[in-house]
Formats: structure tokens, sequence, C-alpha cells
């Protein structure tokens, strides 16, 4: 607390939510909203998208929609959206920050409790049942720091670090969906071209339905006509 702002303990506070549920839409998911805005797009034009804008619940990809529909270029949507990305990397980092002083800073809170344990037993050397059980209650203090640090302090800032990355490759990936869409790209086109966010994703099973339906078609008796054709 001492190391760093409150704003930022209370908001890494806050975020310990994040350790254990998982609250980002899936990367699939993601990418099939671009693909029906992208063919709504492509059929009425990019200005049909300004009443469903509003109603997108990803603020980022919100506030990016609403760019494109404005007709902002695309160089200023992306110079706008990167920034906001950054910040939020930024902010993410420092709230993992504050976890990482905590897993820091707790085994030697322990050994400093461990210390205070021992110098009460150095006062009751003449009992020597009394010394046996004071240094193990003094030892307890160096377990709760070890052990908060490892098992606890140091993992939610990894975890933090974790769910930070994986919105920021959402993001990605709708800046990238929407400067197509804005660009007017065909939505297979995009679909193929964000494809590439689905590796690694934890949700594989998205990337898997293409494969599965291009196989037929190159047993299909018609496709070495096509490539005579």
């Amino acid at each position: 607390m001492v190391t760093a702002p409150a704003s930022a303990v209370f908001a890494a506070v806050k975020k310990l939510r994040f350790v254990s549920f998982e609250q980002s839409q899936p990367v699939a998911s993601v990418l099939d909203e671009i693909i029906e805005y992208a063919t709504q797009a492509r059929k009425q034009g990019i200005v049909s998208l300004e009443q469903h804008a509003e109603a997108v619940a990803d603020p980022f990809l919100r506030k990016a929609l609403n760019l494109a529909v404005d007709g902002i270029d695309t160089n200023q949507i992306r110079s706008i959206m990167e920034l906001e990305m950054d910040l939020c990397e930024q902010q993410g980092d420092t709230e993992a920050k504050v976890f990482d002083a905590a897993g820091g800073y707790a085994p030697t809170i322990g050994i400093i409790g461990a210390v205070l344990g021992l110098i009460q037993v150095m006062k009751n050397l003449s009992d020597i049942d009394a010394v046996g059980r004071g240094i193990a209650s003094a030892f307890v203090a160096t377990v709760y720091g070890v052990a908060s640090a490892n098992l606890f302090f140091l993992p939610a800032g990894e975890k933090l670090r974790a769910r930070v990355r994986s919105a920021n490759r959402a993001q990605a990936l709708m800046l990238e969906g929407v400067l197509a869409i804005a660009e007017g790209l065909n939505p297979k086109l995009i679909r193929t071209k964000l494809d590439a966010y689905l590796l690694g994703s934890p949700h594989p099973q998205r990337v898997a339905k293409p494969a599965a339906a291009a196989q037929p078609t190159l047993e299909s008796p018609a496709r070495p006509a096509t490539v005579e054709n």
C-alpha cells in the first residue's frame, strides 16, 4: 500500500474477481460479431451501422464503430484506438505490479514476524517447554509470508497480466475488423484476415470449423473440373 498509489491499490483489489473468473468475450464470438457488421455494411453501407453501434456491449468496439460510421480517416481511427489500447495495457500492468510488490514484501514481513517471535522466546529461556512452543509459533509468520507470496500474490499478478494480454488481443481484432469494414473489404476476406487472432485462443474449437467444412470440398468430384477450367 505504501509502494503504489491508493488509486492503483483500490483498482487492483477490484480486479481480484478477474483472477478466478473470465470476464472478457471469447475471441471467436468477437470475430463473428465483426463479420455480421461487415456483412450489413457491405449490403446497406457503413452508415447503416449507426443504429447498432450504440447498442454494442464492448465499449472499445462501440467507440471504433462510431468513429468509422462518422467517416473518420482509417489512420486516425487506428491512432486513436491504439492509444486507448496502450493506456489499458499500462493500467493493467500497474494493477498487476501491486500484487507483485505484495508478493515481494510478504516473505520479508514473515521473517520480521518470526524474529519478533524469537525475541519473545528469548525472554523465557528458563522454561524449556515454553521455548519449544514459542519457536514453533514464531516460524508460523514465515510460513504465512512465503505461502501468501507464492500461492496468491505472485500468481494473481501474473494472471492479471494474462487477462490484459487476452483483452489486448481481442481489442486488436476489433480494431482490424472495424478498419476493414471502413475500407469496404469483403466479409469473407475479413474473416480470412482475422482468423489469425484465433490461434492460441482459449476457445480453439472455433478454429476447427472452417477446416472441417473445407474437407468435403477437396474430396468433391467437381473439384478437379474446376481446376482444369
